[in-house]
């Protein structure tokens, strides 16, 4: 899927981050199979029509989000037609839907946790210990229309700790899929396993980067901390992409976050006026700015239309969003979603709308009646706070090389030789292609947004006098180079183009069944 592109920078155009994810659940579970097995990431229906045909399975998985149960719908159809004979489960969020089980033709529908589930019903132990695939985090990278090359941009593996989030926020569906309030599944309870695990996906994948998937990964403290010492005994200069909650990271002094190589943050900024556990007591503005002034980038996380949001103060709700400037802002709707117990709550109050399931995903319009903002409204404000977001911060792109030059400024003589390494590593780009990029974003906003562009101008201008002549090179050379890519990414957005992910076909334990 594509996250930042659908939810986090969307109204940024031509400066949206663009990539690609793989569906790591579906990785996770192959790689703990011994069967053989065969995934299809991305699949067009062509392409998975003709592994059926090609090939017999016993039994065929298919996971979904709830806005893709129509496709889940026909893939089951598609394999009852050409495999009847092939045991159908289905799991992923898609599962959580209400009255599933009569949408579509499947035998096993499966919620929460999948990789025991399916060593159970193939007669392996469940219990058996994780073993975690090697992913890398992002694919098919472009950055102002031009496609980044693998091997030109540094890579993060994904580490998936735990899933479920113990928060329990009645609105989340990952907690609520996962348990509920409380609930959580370690795949690694220690930071000694997560360290074995990280170690050997640095060796394998050539990676200093992990972006660890984990709703809230500093709610654990011990182990995070275990992880620490481990990093410190093995000298490792790690950098860590995070989830967590305002109260978690409280319980943190800056020294150790920097330490561990927390170098990007995922955080919920719920209404000061919201009562979610996860905020009580915090102070998220001054949390935020500490947090960029030591190099950590943010990913704010912002509901509109919740409760006691009426059109009087919205306004003033997403100005206080914004005020943040994290370096991404995330804005969804106040969403029930199938499965949540927001939903229960709303349902029960008769407040839910006839919407269609593949458009309930909290980027378009409600899909419950709210007490002061009509449907239709609820989309104008989401737009709102997204493009106010871009017009008052600048492009991600600009802010992620502030925070980052922030941070190298602070910790480039750091007595810490894992810290000073992290942070030179960090600037080596930003004084190669991220200036060629700024002088790009400086002159593409010259006429929309001056006062944007002279913050990118004085950026830019800061990181040359630091970084010589490399930086001013990247500045002539790539700079026109991007801003004449960016000139036409904007074009090709405005006629509707759209990208999409290849296929991915990987094939475990075949040769073994073969012998």
């Amino acid at each position: 899927m594509e996250l930042y592109h659908n939810q986090v920078t969307r109204m940024q155009g031509e400066f949206s981050i663009r990539m690609f994810h793989r569906s790591w659940g579906l990785m996770m579970i192959q790689q703990n199979l011994d069967n053989p097995t065969t995934l299809l990431d991305f699949p067009t229906e062509k392409q998975f029509v003709a592994e059926l045909k090609a090939n017999h399975y016993d039994v065929v998985g298919i996971s979904g989000i709830i806005v893709n149960i129509g496709k889940v719908r026909e893939m089951c159809r598609v394999v009852r037609e050409l495999s009847p004979d092939s045991v159908i489960v289905v799991g992923g969020h898609v599962a959580a839907v209400p009255g599933i089980e009569g949408m579509i033709d499947a035998d096993h529908i499966v919620k929460g946790e999948g990789i025991s589930w399916m060593r159970s019903y193939l007669g392996q132990d469940p219990a058996q210990p994780v073993k975690h695939p090697d992913i890398v985090s992002g694919f098919g990278h472009r950055i102002m229309g031009v496609h980044i090359p693998e091997r030109f941009h540094r890579p993060a593996a994904t580490l998936i700790p735990s899933v479920g989030c113990p928060m329990g926020c009645n609105f989340c569906t990952t907690s609520s899929f996962f348990g509920g309030k409380g609930k959580f599944h370690n795949f690694y309870e220690t930071g000694d396993e997560l360290y074995e695990v990280m170690c050997g996906q640095e060796e394998r994948l050539k990676v200093h980067s992990f972006f660890i998937m984990d709703e809230n990964f500093l709610l654990q403290r011990k182990r995070a901390l275990r992880l620490l010492e481990r990093m410190k005994e093995g000298k490792k200069s790690w950098e860590l992409y995070v989830f967590s909650s305002a109260n978690a990271i409280r319980k943190y002094t800056m020294e150790e976050l920097v330490q561990l190589g927390v170098s990007w943050i995922w955080l919920g900024l719920e209404s000061p006026h919201s009562d979610y556990a996860k905020l009580s007591g915090a102070d998220t503005v001054s949390l935020t700015r500490e947090l960029r002034a030591h190099g950590i980038k943010l990913l704010g996380s912002t509901i509109i239309g919740l409760e006691h949001h009426t059109p009087q103060n919205i306004r003033e709700e997403i100005d206080y969003a914004i005020s943040h400037d994290t370096d991404f802002h995330q804005f969804m709707l106040y969403t029930p979603v199938p499965g949540t117990p927001l939903y229960k709550q709303i349902e029960s109050e008769g407040r839910l709308l006839d919407v269609d399931l593949a458009d309930i995903h909290g980027q378009d319009r409600f899909n419950f009646e709210h007490a002061a903002i009509s449907r239709e409204a609820s989309k104008k404000y989401l737009d709102q706070a997204f493009w106010r977001d871009f017009e008052r911060n600048g492009p991600s792109l600009f802010r992620i090389c502030r925070t980052t030059f922030e941070g190298w400024k602070r910790y480039r003589n750091s007595p810490d030789l894992r810290v000073r390494e992290r942070f030179t590593r960090e600037l080596s780009s930003l004084r190669h292609a991220y200036t060629g990029i700024l002088w790009a974003m400086e002159r593409r906003l010259r006429e929309s947004n001056e006062t944007v562009s002279r913050r990118i101008h004085s950026l830019r201008a800061d990181i040359m006098r630091e970084s010589g002549l490399d930086a001013r090179l990247a500045s002539a050379v790539v700079g026109p180079l991007m801003l004449w890519a960016a000139r036409r990414e904007r074009k090709r957005l405005d006629r509707g183009s759209t990208y999409e992910p290849k296929c991915v076909v990987e094939r475990h334990n075949w040769a073994a069944a073969a012998g």
